[in-house]
């Protein structure tokens, strides 16, 4: 298999401690590929060593190919990253301080330069100083400033961090299309998980420093236990009623007034009118389909499902 990303054993100790153990990850070239885990578990602390932001206290670390160590350290230039909040030069404008980035890189293309501005809804404010940007701007230019050079691979830390709902839609928009019009591979963090579900191939869980599980959407969904939920004041005479009228038998009490419905041959309105028909008061009924909130919860909490 062709990795954009394999580590080995990668670990990193700092004042004592374990920040991240034995992280055996494997990104393959062309995937977009997530990082979910709670706040302190490790994400970025990996990200850094992958960019060659942090040093690892042991383990290896396979970029494009190369073993990474101070010798091969140029494979970076065919990184792009932006790992907690963008650095910038708060005195000087966007565009010059891409062009010092990307003078740092060897890198002159004007063009280039422009269309990532325009990529990320820059173009207009690329003469105004950093300084007046906001959060999200700044988030837009760390991204723009990324993506100049069309890397091979794209390590983005909390990428739609301070923008809107728009903005949001727009980071993942040009990460799907530099992803499928120029082939990069993409690793990614974020906090929104229902962003995440909606861009990555395949995600790696992080729980207290260490990789719990990697696994494609594509099991996920295959794996998931989509139910009808039901709240009622009888629970006893509404199981009664599921069973004898609908050949309902696959559900769970949850909660004493809640019914987890996990049979779906009758519909919901089915279910319904039928309980209405026998006098049975429903507070709430709806579907829940699981999401990959539910799959990382349930990683977290050893197996078990939040109720």
């Amino acid at each position: 298999m062709n990795n954009a990303i394999r580590t080995k054993g990668l670990t990193k100790k700092a004042n004592g401690r374990e920040l991240v153990s034995n992280i055996n990850l494997h990104i393959i070239k062309g995937e977009i590929y997530g990082f979910l885990g709670q706040n302190g578990s490790g994400k970025t602390t990996i990200m850094k060593m992958l960019t060659g932001l942090m040093i690892p206290t042991c383990g290896e670390i396979e970029l494009l190919g190369n073993l990474l160590t101070e010798k091969t350290k140029s494979v970076l230039k065919r990184v792009g990253s932006v790992i907690e909040y963008p650095i910038f030069f708060d005195h000087l404008t966007a565009i010059e301080n891409v062009k010092l980035h990307c003078d740092y890189l060897g890198f002159y293309d004007d063009k280039a330069i422009s269309e990532a501005l325009d990529l990320v809804h820059l173009k207009g404010v690329e003469k105004k100083q950093v300084k007046n940007f906001s959060l999200g701007m700044k988030q837009r230019l760390g991204i723009a400033r990324a993506i100049i050079t069309k890397p091979e691979l794209i390590v983005l830390d909390e990428p739609t961090n301070g923008l809107d709902p728009v903005g949001i839609k727009d980071v993942r928009d040009l990460i799907l299309m530099l992803n499928k019009d120029y082939g990069i591979t993409f690793l990614l963090s974020s906090h929104i998980l229902g962003e995440m579900e909606q861009i990555v191939d395949r995600i790696g869980v992080i729980n207290n420093g260490k990789l719990i599980n990697e696994v494609s959407l594509a099991d996920i969904r295959k794996q998931r236990t989509d139910y009808i939920e039901l709240v009622t004041t009888d629970v006893e005479k509404t199981v009664y009623l599921l069973e004898s009228e609908l050949q309902i038998s696959n559900m769970k009490i949850i909660q004493d007034k809640k019914i987890r419905i996990y049979d779906w041959t009758q519909s919901l309105n089915t279910i319904s009118k039928m309980l209405v028909l026998h006098d049975i008061e429903i507070e709430g009924i709806q579907k829940h389909i699981s999401s990959l909130e539910d799959y990382f919860y349930k990683q977290i909490n050893g197996g078990r499902h939040s109720e």
